[in-house]
């Protein structure tokens, strides 16, 4: 990393403005690898260079960790469980850096969950408005017919924690493998808790395997247990989904 102007280390690692900042390197308040620096010029290498402002070491601008984790069955996506059950932090414990699950897969539920430190990032893909499609592959008990597959891609009906019913939003959803127990392919828009599963519940059917195969750009492609760090294309694509909720609405629903 090219050196950079001392004031200009300082106000990006948030100790003060950069005003501020050129007022402390005057007065003899940072040190640089262990010299007091006065010159308002000096330069150093936020990467290399040991820098203390009144004695305390700076920390660097915060470094994002971006992870796609294929969670198996089996764990909870919290930080920490009061049962004592295997959480997904456990899978990640080789990340650099702490990240933190993006929404959740439930206990049973396996596939794609992204886990950053990025918590603006995190916020705005969380945020109900924020229309990131997510496909899950689903296995079925029972064959739903055509009409209960229509009245699902129009949106149901679901209960809420404390019994609130809401409508969920239009879903895309088409069969994948035929049989006692069908599989199909589930695209939604929103992410309420256990949304797929309360979906077919409510046209009669319970569901056995779920597995979430896409997240927005991001698409599943590391074995059960495994990660991977996201490229910076795309993180950028995320974040480009992340802001299409400020242009681009979900279509109103007709009034029935």
């Amino acid at each position: 990393m090219p050196a950079e102007r001392l004031q200009k280390i300082i106000a990006a690692a948030g100790v003060a403005s950069r005003r501020k900042a050129e007022e402390m390197i005057v007065s003899g308040r940072v040190q640089v690898n262990g010299q007091v620096v006065t010159e308002l010029g000096s330069k150093a290498d936020p990467e290399q260079d040991h820098i203390r402002v009144d004695g305390k070491l700076l920390q660097g601008p915060e470094r994002y960790t971006y992870v796609v984790l294929n969670k198996p069955k089996g764990y909870v996506t919290t930080v920490s469980d009061e049962k004592k059950r295997p959480t997904v932090m456990d899978l990640v414990q080789k990340v650099k850096g702490r990240v933190y699950p993006v929404g959740r897969l439930d206990w049973a539920s396996e596939g794609l969950l992204l886990m950053t430190n990025d918590g603006a990032l995190a916020n705005a893909l969380m945020k109900a408005a924020s229309n990131v499609a997510k496909t899950y592959v689903v296995k079925v008990a029972g064959q739903p017919d055509e009409a209960k597959l229509d009245k699902l891609r129009r949106g149901v009906s679901i209960a809420e924690k404390g019994g609130r019913r809401v409508r969920t939003a239009p879903a895309k959803i088409r069969l994948i493998r035929e049989g006692d127990n069908p599989w199909l392919e589930v695209t939604i828009i929103e992410g309420r808790n256990r949304q797929v599963r309360k979906m077919f519940e409510e046209v009669g059917h319970h569901v056995e395997k779920i597995r979430r195969v896409q997240y927005g750009p991001l698409a599943l492609d590391v074995p059960p247990g495994d990660w991977r760090n996201l490229t910076l294309l795309e993180v950028a694509k995320l974040k480009t989904a992340a802001l299409g909720s400020k242009v681009a609405k979900p279509p109103a629903r007709p009034h029935s």
